[in-house]
């Protein structure tokens, strides 16, 4: 079990050869293993959790408006890490998200104070938190870019067809309130522009599922 998760670490950890030996079997001893089912909470606001490592599993990153309302910022697949559950190790970054599992999961947990121990006694893992905040922060002003530019009608048919490379196929378990809710819009919006791209031919819409039937209109959408 040490092994495997050492064997783990080594792959997602940039800085691991970094470390020196005392470092390495600190960071082993202090690691814990979770895991959670599809639809459980895994971080939620300003917790502390820690560097969380995806095993195994997919989660969805979002934040949450007063209102209620939910949009999605990024997913964690198999190999991935997230440092923003740790807002406690970034100074001056005040970044509430909330981390749910939307297939089961495995996760490894480096807890918080670990993380900034060997933050502040190695560069190397500076540079790595530094590197992993930037590019979540892309992927975020990616979303925030969609939201403020562009129109529902592209936003629903870019997350149709994203939805279909991460699920490898175009037949999608997938209701008009989960879509909604990785949105950031009304059931009823997504619901309306649905019946629209079915009328168009671009999907067919059967209880709890979405088909697309037509990706080269859907990609019309996203261009």
């Amino acid at each position: 079990m040490l092994a495997e998760k050492k064997e783990f670490v080594e792959e997602v950890l940039s800085f691991w050869d970094a470390l020196d030996k005392n470092q390495k079997n600190f960071v082993l001893e202090k690691l814990s293993e979770r895991s959670w089912k599809k639809g459980q909470i895994i971080h939620s606001g300003e917790d502390c959790t820690g560097l969380l490592m995806v095993k195994s599993g997919q989660i969805r990153s979002f934040i949450l408006s007063e209102s209620g309302k939910e949009i999605t910022l990024f997913r964690l697949f198999d190999g991935d890490a997230c440092i923003l559950s740790s807002s406690c190790v970034m100074r001056n970054i005040t970044f509430d998200i909330h981390l749910e599992a939307e297939k089961d999961c495995d996760i490894l947990i480096m807890p918080a104070p670990v993380f900034k121990q060997l933050s502040d006694a190695n560069p190397a893992v500076k540079d790595f938190q530094t590197e992993l905040v930037s590019a979540r922060l892309s992927d975020v002003m990616w979303v925030m870019e969609q939201v403020v530019f562009m129109s529902m009608d592209r936003r629903l048919a870019d997350f149709l067809l994203e939805q279909a490379s991460i699920e490898g196929t175009d037949e999608l378990s997938i209701t008009h309130e989960t879509i909604a809710r990785n949105l950031g819009t009304a059931r009823e919006v997504v619901t309306r522009m649905l019946k629209y791209f079915q009328d168009e031919g671009m999907v067919t819409l059967k209880r709890g599922k979405v088909i697309l039937t037509n990706r080269k209109k859907l990609m019309y959408f996203t261009q």
